[in-house]
């Protein structure tokens, strides 16, 4: 019995240990197994470089190209006026816009007429005589025939005389044509000075019109953007959109550019030619003069160049996980940003993987796992 007494403390003991061990191995276990967790799942897109047409985008208003100041070039009184004459109106090229009181000038075309009658009839009457004294000059001595007696110098002074009726028969006909004032082009009245009874004189401002033959639009190009202006510029074609409840859309052209940078805003700016703006000779919509619109338009292309999202870029740099599955930044350099993308032509390869959804503390050389790859191509912008 004293031999058991002694021998079951020592048994309590050995199971005691033994228990120790285990639960320590285990704890170990669990702290390594704590310690080395799955590397973090990223997902990816694959790049490749391709490439892309820029588009330029610019606002502006729509400004009639001419810009007339009527003015009457006769004297006399407003009998007549066309009805569309009024602000707001439209008139047609070689309407007649208003009439003045044509009785003096007829009058006077009629009197020029026979001034030129009686010029002619006296240049009739001097070469007659001059063909007598001719005549009559053979059976003299040559020291007695001289201009004044063949009658050149009366000839001559006719002749001035029939081409000075001539010229103020021109005269009184002009004038009296004046005496219908036209539209010298397709327009939109924007004022009308005059009514019938009111007497004018010469020179006077009677309206002004705007050309509605077409319309220009010049837009601002920021610095940034004039390195992708189109070459050459003239002829590209542009689309122009006036939003609203019922957006309106046009086709214009580019036609020049200013030739100077605006000192105060450093931009440069373009002129966009309209035909046509309100859409008196076709079915189009009009974009009236004034109109705040928006010019979208092709501009250079870029060779070369990767499209991302710029949500995945951040101090101009992206992760990339390389070949062993390490995560690595890479710098890149931006050439364009236009709306949610940017374009870059430095700091990719072709076949590069771009993590779209990086870990929440990502590290230079962090391992991980691409859970899937999405590739840009067939992606709306």
């Amino acid at each position: 019995m004293k031999g058991l007494r002694w021998f079951l403390p020592l048994v309590i003991l050995g199971l005691g240990y033994l228990g120790y061990t285990a639960i320590a191995a285990t704890e170990t276990a669990t702290q390594e197994n704590a310690a080395s967790p799955p590397p973090p799942i990223v997902e990816t897109r694959v790049v490749h470089p391709t490439q892309h047409q820029v588009v330029l985008r610019a606002h502006g208003e729509v400004t009639p190209v001419e810009t007339t100041q009527l003015s009457a070039q006769v004297s006399g009184e407003v009998v007549a006026w066309h009805p569309n004459f009024v602000a707001g109106g439209i008139v047609k090229r070689g309407d007649v816009l208003f009439s003045i009181e044509p009785d003096n000038y007829q009058a006077a075309v009629l009197s020029a007429e026979a001034d030129l009658a009686s010029a002619k009839a006296s240049l009739i009457e001097e070469q007659a005589q001059a063909a007598v004294a001719q005549r009559q000059a053979k059976s003299l001595p040559s020291s007695q025939v001289t201009d004044l007696y063949l009658r050149k110098p009366q000839v001559l002074s006719a002749k001035a005389r029939v081409k000075s009726a001539q010229a103020a028969l021109k005269r009184a006909q002009r004038d009296l044509e004046n005496c219908q004032v036209t539209a010298p082009y397709d327009a939109l009245v924007v004022s009308r000075d005059v009514g019938v009874g009111q007497y004018i004189n010469a020179g006077s401002p009677v309206g002004v019109l705007n050309s509605i033959e077409a319309a220009e639009v010049h837009l601002p190009i920021a610095g940034f953007d004039t390195l992708f202006l189109p070459t050459p510029l003239a002829g590209i074609e542009v689309q122009l959109t006036r939003n609203g409840s019922e957006p309106t859309q046009r086709q214009a052209r580019l036609v020049r550019d200013l030739g100077i940078v605006e000192q105060s805003t450093r931009m440069m700016r373009v002129v966009v030619r309209l035909d046509d703006p309100y859409g008196t000779q076709s079915a189009k919509p009009a974009l009236p003069f004034g109109s705040y619109i928006e010019a979208t338009f092709k501009g250079a292309t870029l060779e070369n160049v990767f499209k991302l999202p710029q949500s995945l870029m951040n101090n101009r740099q992206v992760w990339v996980v390389d070949q062993a599955g390490k995560l690595t930044p890479r710098t890149l350099r931006v050439v364009r940003t236009e709306g949610q993308y940017i374009y870059a032509d430095q700091g990719l390869s072709d076949d590069d993987q771009v993590v779209t959804t990086l870990p929440e503390f990502p590290e230079p050389g962090m391992t991980v796992r691409v859970a899937s790859q999405v590739s840009p191509e067939g992606e709306n912008e």
